[in-house]
C-alpha cells in the first residue's frame, strides 16, 4: 500500500472545523504526529490543496480524543493547530470552538454512550489542563444535530451545545496576570496580558489608530498594524514567561473598543497572523474577563460594572458572542466559571489518507 488510511470524523465545532481522531489511531511521538497532521491537512499550501484543510486557520484544526486518564473527566481532548502555509503544528493552545464538537464526536466514536434527552460529557483539555462540561442533545438516547440555535459565523441553525469552563485562569502560564501587572506598556502602547482559557495580549483599538469596528478583511489588509502587533506580541510573550513565541500561535492578540450595537464591548481577535472571522471561544473568555476586571485596558470602555453572574456580550467581526461569567472580587477579580452556547455538526466520516512514506500506520509497528 502506498497510502495509510486513518479513521476520522469530520466536524464543524462552533465556527471552526477539522478532523477528529481517536488518539490511539495516531503516532504517539509528537514529531511523528506533527508530520502526519501536516499531511492530513495539506499544510504548506495556501489552499491546502493536497489535504483536507480549508486554507484558513479556523479550518486547519485537529481534535484527538481518548477515554480520559483523569479521574474527573470522561474524555481527554488533545488539540493541534496546524499551520495553513507552513509545515508546522502547534500543540500548546487549546480551542474552544473545536471543543464544541468533542461531545458529539466522542459519542460518534463510541467513547461515550448517549443518555436519554441530554448527555453530559466532562472534558479534560490535555494541552492546558482546563476542564469543561459539554451538554449535547440526545433525545431518546440518539445524538441529534437538528435544532433552532444560531451562532454568528456559522450558517443556519443546529442543536445547542452548552459549554461550561472551569480552571481556565492561568491555564497556560500559571497566572491570571502572567506579568503581575494589570497594565504593561510595550512600544508605547498600554496592554493587558491576561491568561484565561488562552493567554492574550489585549490593547485598545484607538491606540493603534483603529476604530475597533473594522471588518476582518480590512484588518488583514493593514500590514503595518500586523507588523507592529507581531513585534508587541513577541515582547509580551517573553514578559509573560512564555519564552520565544515567534514560532507559536500563543499568546494571541485582541483589541477592544466601546460597543456600538447594544453589546458590552467591541472586540477583534487575531490568530495571531490573521484576523479571526468571528471570535474564538477561548479568546472570548479572556476578553470578557478583561472587560470585567477593574484597572485593565478595558477601563472606560464598559459603561458600568456588571455584577456576577455577568452576561458579557462581545461584538465581533461577524456578530456577537455571549459569555456568562461567574466571578468574585473578594481578592481582586477571580474567575469561577465561564459558559457559552455553541453548535456543532458532523460533516463526514470514514478514512483520510496520507502517503505511507510519512507514516505507515500502527500495524507497521507491530
Amino acid at each position: 500500500m502506498t497510502q495509510t488510511a486513518i479513521p476520522y470524523v469530520f466536524m464543524r465545532g462552533g465556527t471552526s472545523r477539522g478532523p477528529y481522531f481517536r488518539r490511539e489511531d495516531l503516532p504517539e511521538d509528537l514529531d511523528d504526529l506533527a508530520q502526519v497532521l501536516i499531511a492530513v491537512l495539506g499544510a504548506g499550501h495556501p489552499l491546502n490543496i493536497d489535504g483536507i484543510g480549508g486554507g484558513a486557520a479556523v479550518t486547519t484544526k485537529v481534535a484527538m480524543l481518548s477515554k480520559s486518564q483523569n479521574n474527573w473527566a470522561d474524555v481527554d481532548y488533545f488539540f493541534a493547530q496546524v499551520s495553513v502555509e507552513e509545515g508546522s503544528v502547534d500543540f500548546k493552545p487549546t480551542c474552544g470552538n473545536i471543543m464544541s464538537g468533542v461531545g458529539a464526536a466522542a459519542i460518534e466514536m463510541g467513547l461515550i454512550d448517549a443518555q436519554k434527552d441530554e448527555t453530559e460529557i466532562r472534558i479534560n483539555a490535555v494541552n492546558t489542563g482546563a476542564r469543561a462540561v459539554a451538554r449535547v442533545k440526545t433525545p431518546g438516547g440518539m445524538l441529534t444535530y437538528e435544532g433552532d440555535t444560531e451562532i454568528a459565523g456559522a450558517p443556519g441553525t443546529s442543536a445547542p451545545v452548552q459549554l461550561s469552563f472551569m480552571g481556565v485562569a492561568g491555564s497556560s502560564t500559571g497566572a491570571f496576570l502572567p506579568t503581575g501587572n494589570l497594565i504593561d506598556t510595550i512600544d508605547g502602547i498600554p496592554v493587558t496580558c491576561m491568561d484565561v482559557a488562552m493567554p492574550v495580549v489585549i490593547a485598545r483599538a484607538v491606540d493603534f489608530g483603529l476604530s475597533g469596528y473594522e471588518s476582518a478583511a480590512e484588518l488583514d489588509d493593514n500590514q503595518a498594524f500586523f507588523e507592529r502587533m507581531e513585534g508587541m506580541r513577541r515582547q509580551a510573550g517573553a514578559l509573560m514567561g512564555m519564552g520565544d513565541v515567534s514560532g507559536s500561535v500563543t499568546p494571541k492578540f485582541g483589541i477592544l473598543a466601546p460597543a456600538r450595537n447594544g453589546g458590552t464591548i467591541a472586540a477583534r481577535y487575531f490568530m495571531p497572523h490573521r484576523t479571526h472571522p468571528t471570535m474564538a471561544v477561548t479568546g472570548a473568555q479572556c476578553l470578557a474577563s478583561c472587560a470585567l476586571t477593574p484597572g485593565t485596558v478595558a477601563d472606560g470602555l464598559v459603561p458600568q460594572a456588571i455584577q456576577s453572574p455577568a452576561n458579557v456580550v462581545l461584538e465581533h467581526a461577524s456578530g456577537t458572542i455571549e459569555v456568562l461569567v461567574e466571578y468574585s472580587m473578594d481578592n481582586g477579580f477571580e474567575l469561577n466559571a465561564a459558559g457559552l452556547v455553541r453548535t456543532a455538526r458532523k460533516l463526514a466520516d470514514g478514512h483520510v489518507y496520507i502517503p505511507s512514506r510519512i507514516w505507515a500506520g500502527k500495524e507497521a509497528l507491530v
